[in-house]
């Protein structure tokens, strides 16, 4: 097993971030990714989540296994709640777990984080993970007009 460490977006080469968002089998499940991704489109992107760290102090990483970015995601508040995401490689798909319940395990420890919010595509039907950490389905949710499964795991 690899080891999973977490980074700021801002150590990762745009470019890298740019090839990972731009593979079609990471869009399947991703239906607001409605525009192409080049490092400068990247670029923004780590900007835009490096102003959560600065407005939360929490936000987004990078996920690496033994050093190689794999993927990011992690925290972002939205509204009084902190919704986890997890985006990685295609060919690091298998990572999803280890990576979560380390982010989880963080988001168990930090008082800031009294649960967690999910939103998935209804795409995404493999959900048996999510159930086995303890995640309830609260309903659907509309976020920028698509629909979204809402689950909720507490963590206090």
């Amino acid at each position: 097993m690899p080891e999973i460490t977490f980074a700021r977006l801002r150590e990762i080469d745009p470019a890298e971030i740019a090839a990972h968002m731009s593979d079609a089998r990471v869009a399947e499940h991703m239906p607001l990714l409605t525009f192409e991704w080049d490092p400068i489109a990247a670029e923004r992107f780590i900007v835009s989540k490096e102003r959560c760290w600065e407005r939360d102090g929490l936000g987004h990483w990078a996920f690496l296994a033994d050093g190689e970015y794999v993927g990011w995601g992690g925290f972002q508040k939205e509204g009084e709640e902190w919704d986890y995401g997890l985006v990685l490689k295609p060919e690091r798909f298998g990572l999803g777990a280890q990576i979560s319940r380390k982010a989880i395990d963080f988001a168990r420890r930090d008082d800031r984080i009294p649960f967690v919010t999910f939103l998935l595509p209804p795409s995404r039907t493999n959900l048996s993970a999510l159930k086995r950490l303890g995640a309830v389905l609260l309903g659907t949710h509309d976020y920028d007009g698509v629909r979204f499964l809402k689950y909720r795991l507490e963590t206090a």
